[in-house]
């Protein structure tokens, strides 16, 4: 078979784009190598959510703040942190508009297949936040209305736990109510609105210590297949930084670090 002159040169652009793009891909800079050479990392996170992270005296602090800023300081870079309303941060990391989300992320199956999580950085066993002398349990809550965060890890929970009352006999939930925040939930069920919250236990403690007059804890919410642990996430591509992160909290867990800051920092106990 013979090729005219046109046809080769065709041929040869042709290659040419497919070998550069695949040079392209080889070579392509990872987001952990972007940190160390600009000295920069920007993370998104969510400061709402205490223990973990929220605002004091106009910055963001908390038992996550504590553990990125030995992050930060592992890596050797300045920190750019963006304060993003909970359901904005995992769209967020994906669309490339920062590094990794620097706030707690309950770890579900479903969330797995699309995001690199991190070793775990507490337990997020979800529970009942009643009004004060309520103690209501989960089998209580034929009937009631329920209130829990907005693409939360405990919405996927309370969902099931309807579902599993219906299918019980029960007539379910009479309402499941959606909010943007938890603080949110807490004004709510202060008001009426809402006959109990559901949230991870480390959060509903420092609700009810700071607050013992007006809530109680109430029972523990646990269905087969439900998340018990909270971590931070990366894109998927992004391992390498995954990794990074779950080194600096490993590290911290195995020479004390974590632990203290779990008894003496916050209220995670």
């Amino acid at each position: 078979m013979q090729f005219t002159r046109r046809a080769c040169a065709a041929i040869a652009a042709t290659l040419c784009t497919a070998l550069l793009s695949m040079s392209h891909g080889a070579w392509a800079e990872t987001t952990l190598k972007k940190i160390r050479r600009t000295g920069t990392v920007t993370v998104g996170t969510e400061a709402a959510y205490p223990p973990f992270e929220f605002v004091q005296n106009g910055k963001i602090v908390g038992y996550g703040s504590d553990i990125l800023a030995e992050v930060i300081k592992e890596l050797n870079a300045k920190l750019v942190q963006m304060d993003l309303p909970f359901q904005g941060i995992l769209p967020g990391v994906l669309a490339g508009k920062f590094d990794f989300v620097a706030t707690t992320v309950g770890i579900i199956k479903e969330r797995a297949k699309r995001y690199a999580y991190t070793l775990p950085i507490a337990d997020g066993t979800p529970y009942l936040l009643d009004r004060k002398g309520e103690s209501l349990k989960a089998s209580d809550l034929n009937g009631k209305v329920v209130a829990t965060q907005l693409t939360s890890a405990t919405e996927p929970v309370a969902r099931a736990l309807d579902t599993k009352l219906k299918a019980a006999g029960g007539s379910g939930f009479k309402q499941l109510k959606l909010y943007t925040s938890f603080p949110e939930t807490y004004v709510a069920l202060s008001n009426g609105e809402v006959d109990t919250v559901l949230e991870p236990l480390p959060n509903l403690t420092v609700v009810v210590k700071q607050h013992p007059d007006e809530f109680s804890l109430g029972g523990r919410v646990h269905l087969d297949g439900t998340y018990t642990y909270l971590a931070w996430v990366t894109r998927p591509d992004d391992k390498a930084l995954r990794d990074f992160i779950s080194g600096v909290i490993r590290k911290m867990r195995d020479d004390g670090r974590l632990g203290a800051l779990q008894k003496n920092g916050s209220v995670l106990k």
